[in-house]
């Protein structure tokens, strides 16, 4: 196999697929449904199971498990779910991601650019966008959706069904329940909304202009007391349009667990924990 640099030690069923370049360490199993793409590296004592896909040039440490069953009591052995990794993804030490369930939709999907560190978990069904950073020992509850350049904090659990929007951040050692706002920074137990990400948004090279925008938009969902749907009318209404306004009004209109609210109140409605 050309220039595929495999340990002694380590476990290849016949019937993966390993791209050109690859490297794997010792005592590493890679089973038999797996494709691995050009150039990754994958160290030692790593398991790499199920259907699972991993794009080029991605770094996966030692002792992660990749596409090992999901924690749902409802799986069988026999669902035919998947888990699909991107390109350029460095997978730090004892990362845990799980594939789908038939339940939901049948597969996980992790896309590209992305930090995921040491002993993190992705559970099953979960959607995370690019170029996002889970610190250590972030945890992903089942269903949860990351959309890209989000950062999670680490310690932080995050519950299923969840939604992160894009350039948000969530403090470490947080307990999030519902939706984290795009561009918002969110952090405690439960998590709340505490300002917008500017220097994220800076950093994505956003306007002033918009960045202040988004400002006005916070400030009427969670200061003026007004219900979501008054709230986001009001934002329509008096608040300059531009494609982060719209994103932000999407989200926060799709909502099915309600939103991080500010420490003060705010138009957030509670959900259950169930």
């Amino acid at each position: 196999m050309e220039n595929i640099n495999i340990h002694k030690t380590a476990v290849i069923h016949r019937d993966a697929k390993i791209s050109p370049g690859v490297s794997v360490g010792p005592y590493s199993v890679i089973e038999g449904s797996v494709t691995i793409g050009d150039n990754v590296r994958i160290g030692s004592h790593c398991v790499v199971t199920g259907q699972t896909t991993i794009g080029r040039n991605c770094k996966i440490y030692t002792g992660a498990v990749i596409g090992s069953a999901p924690q749902d009591k409802k799986f069988s052995y026999d669902d035919n779910v998947f888990l699909n990794i991107g390109e350029n993804n460095v997978i730090r030490e004892y990362v845990t991601i799980n594939p789908g369930t038939l339940d939901g939709g049948g597969k996980t999907v992790i896309g590209s650019n992305n930090l995921i560190m040491a002993y993190s978990h992705v559970a099953h069904d979960c959607i995370i966008g690019n170029n996002c950073v889970m610190a250590n020992a972030a945890t992903l509850g089942g269903h949860v959706i990351i959309e890209d350049n989000a950062v999670i904090g680490g310690l932080s659990a995050v519950h299923q069904f969840t939604r992160l929007g894009r350039l948000s951040i969530v403090g470490g050692c947080s307990k999030v329940v519902q939706d984290v706002l795009p561009f918002s920074m969110c952090d405690g137990h439960p998590a709340a909304a505490i300002n917008i990400n500017t220097v994220g948004l800076k950093r994505a090279q956003v306007s002033p202009e918009r960045i202040l925008n988004i400002k006005k938009a916070f400030r009427i969902l969670f200061r003026l007391g007004l219900s979501r749907a008054h709230a986001l009318e009001k934002i329509v209404n008096e608040i300059e349009t531009c494609p982060e306004i719209e994103h932000l009004i999407f989200f926060a209109k799709t909502s099915k667990r309600g939103l991080c609210s500010a420490p003060n109140g705010s138009s957030a409605e509670p959900v259950d924990e169930a």
